[in-house]
């Protein structure tokens, strides 16, 4: 009977190494669908756009006058992003951006209603109800300028359904032990 080789096994950081690379690659693979990542302006349609993407949380067509198309992809509710997708009036893509940063919650005006900040935003994190305030509170959860996670806060004021006021805080404000949670943009 011959006598067989021992297998010899890579030492651990080797393998180590090599799965980590696996997950990184597949992780850049998914990346393109989370954002949009590789879909041309000018040259990638709706259809394209739904492919790579999915399916819209929410899909309207803006009444400024122009008839852009807008398909809103929230990745949450623990994510940190809600990408904007605008389509010209033939059906080609425009422009894909992250909404909930800075240039996103400065579109959201006092005196806005439930449906214009969901159009500006996407769909909230959670709702929370403060009847005896007669307030009504949504929350998104982002990264902000310091990569740090945070909440963007819309109040409305419940009977009239209108913005009263914003609010944004970071997680470490707002949790127990105040640790900073570290997020990418």
């Amino acid at each position: 009977m011959p006598e067989s080789s021992p297998r010899r096994l890579r030492p651990w950081p080797a393998r180590l190494a090599t799965s980590l690379l696996v997950v990184l690659l597949a992780g850049c693979a998914l990346a393109g669908q989370y954002s949009g990542r590789g879909l041309e302006p000018g040259r990638a349609d709706e259809a394209a756009v739904r492919a790579r993407m999915g399916e819209p949380a929410l899909a309207f067509t803006e009444d400024d006058g122009r008839g852009q198309r807008v398909l809103l992809y929230p990745r949450g509710p623990e994510g940190y992003h809600t990408f904007r997708v605008t389509l010209d009036t033939s059906g080609r893509l425009v422009g894909i951006e992250n909404v909930l940063e800075p240039r996103g919650f400065a579109r959201v005006r006092l005196g806005d209603d439930r449906e214009a900040v969901r159009r500006t935003l996407g769909p909230p994190r959670e709702i929370t109800l403060f009847e005896r305030r007669h307030e009504e509170v949504w929350e998104w959860r982002f990264c902000d300028d310091f990569a740090e996670a945070a909440r963007f806060y819309v109040v409305f004021d419940q009977p009239s359904g209108r913005v009263t006021r914003t609010e944004q805080l970071t997680e470490a404000q707002i949790t127990w032990n105040h640790r900073r949670v570290i997020c990418a943009r």
